[in-house]
């Protein structure tokens, strides 16, 4: 069994680590949503599943569920368990972000964003890198319920990197980039690859380290695995690196 370890912060009301899960829900939603409608790069995890969907022609909503699942077993055996309050919250927190990515990205395209300017286009693409990357900060300190791959990023950042984000992030994106490889290999034509992916690949674990040192600073990160937190006893700082 692995023991839950607090680490100590300002404790926050239920009601409010509930309203903190809804904002960065909302951000991680648009964000994902903005590039993939813009089609200028999207963040690693959604990209190779836009790529995957042209592949295959298997609706990305469903792509994005399959490879949560996936990714829900992959963290339990990192972890060495199956911890079903943390697999119920990864399935639950999948529903409504996977469908809420495809309606938002068809409004999107509906209401003509494609039809602006090139590098207004480029810069939406890039903020919604950085609203992912700030959903993903403030979830990941709630730590209510989390999208499993995000889960993975948390698990292996404490459990293996003494809290950096910048690292667990590069390493998160290994699969994700093994998947675009491959449907690239078979279609010889990459979808939501552009300069987004390259700012995600190369930004997007610092600005998650950035974040939660300067937004919403008092919530600090919460009900974390001692298994995945021993190490960082010892360097209490690095915690929000």
């Amino acid at each position: 069994m692995y023991a839950k370890h607090v680490l100590p912060a300002r404790t926050h009301s239920h009601n409010e680590n509930l309203l903190y899960f809804m904002i960065s829900i909302f951000f991680n939603a648009f964000g994902n949503a903005l590039t993939v409608s813009l089609n200028l790069g999207s963040a690693l995890w959604t990209a190779s599943a836009v790529n995957f969907t042209a592949l295959t022609s298997i609706p990305l909503s469903l792509i994005l569920f399959a490879s949560g699942v996936l990714v829900i077993i992959i963290n339990a055996l990192i972890i060495g368990k199956v911890d079903w309050h943390r697999i119920i919250g990864n399935i639950i927190f999948m529903i409504p972000f996977s469908y809420l990515i495809g309606i938002i990205s068809t409004y999107l395209v509906a209401v003509g964003i494609n039809e602006l300017p090139l590098i207004v286009r480029v810069v939406l693409d890039i903020v919604g890198v950085c609203f992912i990357s700030l959903a993903i900060s403030i979830y990941q300190r709630v730590n209510l319920m989390l999208h499993p791959c995000d889960d993975l990023m948390q698990i292996i950042r404490f459990k293996f990197f003494k809290g950096n984000a910048t690292v667990a992030q590069l390493v998160t994106f290994s699969p994700p980039v093994v998947i675009i490889l491959f449907c690239w290999i078979d279609l010889h034509q990459l979808y939501a690859i552009n300069v987004g992916t390259i700012f995600a690949l190369l930004f997007q674990g610092s600005l998650v380290g950035v974040f939660d040192r300067t937004v919403f600073p008092t919530l600090k990160h919460q009900n974390i695995d001692h298994s995945q937190v021993s190490s960082q006893n010892r360097e209490h700082h690095s915690l929000n690196m």
